[in-house]
């Protein structure tokens, strides 16, 4: 979510950027002419790798190989800094006493981080945040019991915990360092989630905004800006190894929710030119997709599509890994690119983009077209229309208008199914044959539940029609998806983290202010009721570990989520934001338990 100028991590990076839409561009219609499964060849486009992440990838194998997979995270090698240059780094690294087997002792290997590395995280330091104070003036005015009040303010505080800024070493030599230099002070997630991160962001300015902390606010959205000034799009987190994908776009949510408290006209203007921008990112290139529906019409809506072909840094033993049982070096560059770009989807991973719910190699994140993803940019093209209207651009505003509209259209014909009452992720990949079919075919419809099918609603576009609000929530309530602590993500047990029994504050807060937001009763009735079970389970959890958590599970009241690459991560930016969101929508009587 931010920068200044020197993201140097790269020469000519405007070049690099513009080089690589092109190339997208000239590469679209070959890429849609065959099944990356099938033809086993991967076209499209990949962003150049700093010799730095290469060389921490190196050192994130040794270390497994050294210290074994034990307490292994091998996201904590990438995100080490330098104390030394590169050069003189790898010279040491490479002089390393081996085995004959090549292996690094242990004590050889302590040794060589301590005196050619900084600690993980050590360049974020702490950061005062100016606008906080320990009990805001309109705190939650609803929540009246003093137990959930109490346990607020402490949820409250810990946005104190989690600010922190860029030190100026990053600045001096970012050549020595995968953070990237943000300008503005920062709310990091937590944890293992040192730096900022795109999608999270949202929900931590939603929390700010219940806090107060506009400025704090303002100026995480300024950090995102510059990332979209430097390379077009909002990287999915600020480190040099994220700049091949973005995340779930809401930069334009997050300047419409900061506006519509400050009614600051000077940061909505100065914000739409990056909207703008990162419009085009996710409506051109590989990320668009033109699909002939029922009717005839051409339909156009868009996908996720990682910039990168190779192991993901951050987790590149794991992809390896992963790949290993692949035979050739065509079918793992695949199989790189969907596992990229499902953590472009911010659902890493899911069931949902598995052909094969119990092997993550039939990820095939790029031949669906998602449901969450199109609302998500239905909503952008809605806020840049308001945003370009308040501040005079009526131009702007009616041809956002008319996006708006064909993309509502595209999503109706292609997602929605009428007997299920939700709209479905639609594969644009025949399952059977060798090709890719961009002719609407009912059976291309995926069937399965996820919350992800009822993200629509969150959009005034769908939750305006009242008739369409009660199918839905109707849909919902017989889903299966509805627990005793919320909302799961899906119906499938995989053992990843995205799917049963997890659910994630995110997609709570979603679904739960579409139906909020509709003015139905009965969908009013059903959101609080959800909101409720969602407060409980974090309470618990809190009281029980002292701590707020990125998932919990829904299955059991304070029970915390689990599954996936890594285990559970604490402080927690979008957790914290969504229980201050929903206790400042519903309150809190002071004789509603709060306990399970």
């Amino acid at each position: 979510m931010a920068n200044s100028k020197p993201l140097n991590h790269h020469p000519n990076s405007s070049s690099l950027l513009l080089f690589s839409l092109l190339f997208i561009l000239s590469s679209l219609t070959a890429a849609s002419k065959a099944s990356p499964m099938c033809s086993q060849t991967d076209s499209g486009p990949v962003v150049p790798t700093p010799p730095l992440i290469t060389f921490l990838e190196r050192l994130q194998l040794t270390a497994l190989n050294t210290y074994g997979s034990t307490n292994y995270d091998p996201k904590l090698y990438v995100d080490l800094s330098l104390k030394h240059n590169l050069s003189t780094t790898q010279l040491a690294f490479d002089n390393l006493p081996k085995s004959s087997t090549g292996s690094v002792s242990v004590a050889d290997l302590n040794g060589f981080i301590t005196s050619y590395f900084n600690g993980a995280g050590e360049e974020l330091v702490y950061a005062e945040p100016p606008d906080f104070v320990p009990e805001p003036e309109g705190f939650l005015p609803a929540v009246e019991n003093p137990v959930v009040r109490e346990w607020a303010l402490e949820v409250h505080k810990l946005w104190k915990n989690l600010s922190r800024r860029v030190d100026e070493g990053v600045f001096e030599h970012p050549e020595l360092h995968t953070l990237l230099p943000l300008s503005k002070p920062v709310v990091v997630p937590g944890s293992r989630f040192r730096e900022v991160y795109y999608w999270d962001s949202y929900w931590v300015i939603r929390g700010l905004l219940v806090s107060k902390m506009y400025d704090t606010a303002k100026g995480i959205v300024s950090n995102l800006i510059s990332l979209v000034d430097e390379f077009g799009f909002v990287l999915n987190g600020a480190r040099k190894y994220y700049t091949n994908r973005s995340q779930p776009p809401l930069l334009s949510a997050m300047v419409y929710e900061i506006y519509s408290r400050t009614g600051d006209m000077d940061f909505a203007k100065t914000s739409l030119p990056a909207l703008l921008k990162e419009h085009n990112f996710w409506n051109s290139g590989f990320h668009s997709v033109t699909i002939l529906d029922a009717e005839g019409c051409n339909r156009t809506l868009s996908r996720y599509y990682a910039m990168w072909n190779k192991p993901r840094p951050e987790s590149s033993t794991i992809d390896m890994e992963t790949a290993s049982v692949l035979s050739n070096a065509s079918e793992k560059q695949h199989l790189y690119r969907e596992l990229a770009s499902g953590a472009e989807t911010g659902w890493d991973f899911s069931s949902r983009w598995m052909r094969n719910a119990s092997d993550l190699t039939t990820l095939a994140t790029t031949s669906i077209i998602p449901v969450d993803l199109n609302a998500y940019i239905l909503q952008m093209e809605l806020n840049i229309a308001f945003l370009a209207n308040v501040t005079g651009d009526k131009i702007t505003a009616a041809h956002f208008l008319e996006a708006a509209e064909a993309r509502k259209q595209a999503m109706n014909s292609v997602f929605w199914n009428e007997e299920m009452g939700q709209w479905l992720d639609y594969w644009i990949s025949d399952k059977t044959t060798c090709k890719d079919d961009y002719t609407w075919v009912a059976s291309n419809q995926n069937r399965n539940i996820f919350a992800s099918n009822f993200i629509p609603l969150s959009i005034e576009s769908f939750n305006s029609d009242l008739e369409l609000v009660e199918k839905v929530r109707q849909s919902l309530q017989k889903s299966g998806l509805i627990h005793a602590a919320g909302i799961a993500t899906s119906l499938t047990n995989s053992g990843q983290q995205w799917d049963f029994p997890n659910g994630w504050a995110p997609i709570q807060h979603l679904i739960v202010e579409g139906l909020v937001s509709s003015g139905s009763k009965k969908a009013k009735s059903m959101a609080e009721d959800i909101a409720v079970r969602w407060i409980r389970t974090n309470y618990v959890a809190y009281k029980k570990t002292k701590a707020m958590v990125e998932k919990y599970d829904v299955e059991k009241c304070g029970e915390l989520g689990g599954g996936g690459e890594y285990v559970t991560q604490t402080g927690f930016g979008w957790s914290n934001g969504v229980v201050l969101a929903f206790l400042e929508e519903f309150g809190w009587p002071k004789d509603l338990k709060i306990d399970c």
